[in-house]
């Protein structure tokens, strides 16, 4: 087929093809989540990295000089190590967790158990050759205490990343899916079982100040992955919610929302005013409030953990 020929017998210059601001947009978007995967996964695998590192030193400077246990598969490597102690904690760990990290890997997500890969092999390498000298505490309750916070601080980073550190979480999850098992009563029978196994075999002293260790590092764990974020929920009640609101809104700087609500009495339409504020704003809110109208119905509940603007924003490693 011949060219098309315009007039005086020329051909016209080949059709141009300019790329497309679109095009752009849509290239310069997938630099941008290339750039972003890379600093999540580095960022997943400091955290999981220097939480391994704190909780090794947790057992290696209190819990092994002092003869202390744990729960789940490092209560089980403490029991080996103290029972044959040319085994390794961080060996006997990482041969335990091998069957439920492929547990894992087949029934629960691959993404997951990725990283969870790295935060066995770091805490099992750092159990073993982090050597440190015990730390200077020498009464058992104390030092079950500052145990129970460092590794709970320890355990808290890790689980702040996409990851864990291996163990029964693995098989509490699997349970959970499979046979509909909640996961905090497959954990307390699991490590009801592993220290009453050590109580047998060691002191019943060691087991109770174990305890309390557990107890603290839970406490303090919650502590690290709720990012210290609780605040206090607001719900006003009030005839003035309209005014109300415009102040915690120019004197706070806090957002409010509007719920829908009526009397079951009277049948009257309210709005009911729903905010968030921190713990030293709170006198000050009460204060906005009933200084606007002494008769407002105030309820303020604790809250875990709020996510979002002004108040803190969800990790998405």
């Amino acid at each position: 087929m011949s060219p098309r020929v315009t007039e005086g017998g020329q051909a016209p210059p080949p059709p141009t093809h300019p790329q497309s601001p679109g095009r752009h947009r849509r290239a310069l978007a997938r630099l941008r989540r290339a750039g972003l995967t890379a600093r999540q996964v580095l960022a997943n695998l400091g955290l999981l990295a220097l939480g391994s590192a704190i909780y090794a030193v947790g057992v290696n400077g209190i819990m092994v000089p002092h003869g202390f246990f744990s729960g789940g598969v490092l209560g089980i490597s403490l029991i080996g190590h103290y029972l044959f102690p040319v085994l390794g904690i961080g060996l006997i760990n990482a041969v335990l967790n091998l069957p439920l990290y492929l547990l894992g890997w087949f029934h629960i997500s691959r993404r997951f158990m990725l990283y969870t890969a790295f935060g066995i092999a770091a805490f099992s390498f750092l159990a073993d050759w982090l050597k440190i000298s015990p730390l200077p505490v020498k009464d058992p309750l104390l030092a079950a205490v500052l145990a129970g916070i460092i590794c709970g601080l320890g355990s808290g980073i890790i689980l702040r990343s996409a990851g864990s550190g291996g163990g029964l979480d693995i098989l509490c999850v699997y349970l959970n899916k499979r046979l509909g098992l909640r996961p905090g009563v497959t954990s307390i029978l699991a490590n009801a079982v592993i220290l009453s196994f050590a109580a047998l075999l060691f002191s019943l002293d060691k087991i109770l100040y174990t305890l309390i260790l557990v107890f603290t590092a839970a406490k303090v764990m919650d502590a690290v992955i709720t990012g210290f974020n609780q605040r206090k929920s607001i719900l006003i009640v009030s005839d003035r919610s309209q005014e109300i609101a415009q102040a915690i809104l120019t004197q706070l700087h806090r957002g409010v929302t509007f719920l829908q609500g009526a009397g079951a009495y009277t049948g009257q339409q309210k709005q009911v005013i729903l905010s968030v504020v921190t713990l030293t704003e709170l006198a000050r809110v009460k204060e906005l409030i009933f200084g606007l109208d002494s008769r407002a119905f105030v309820i303020i509940n604790d809250t875990l953990e709020v996510l979002g603007k002004w108040h803190g924003q969800r990790k998405i490693w």
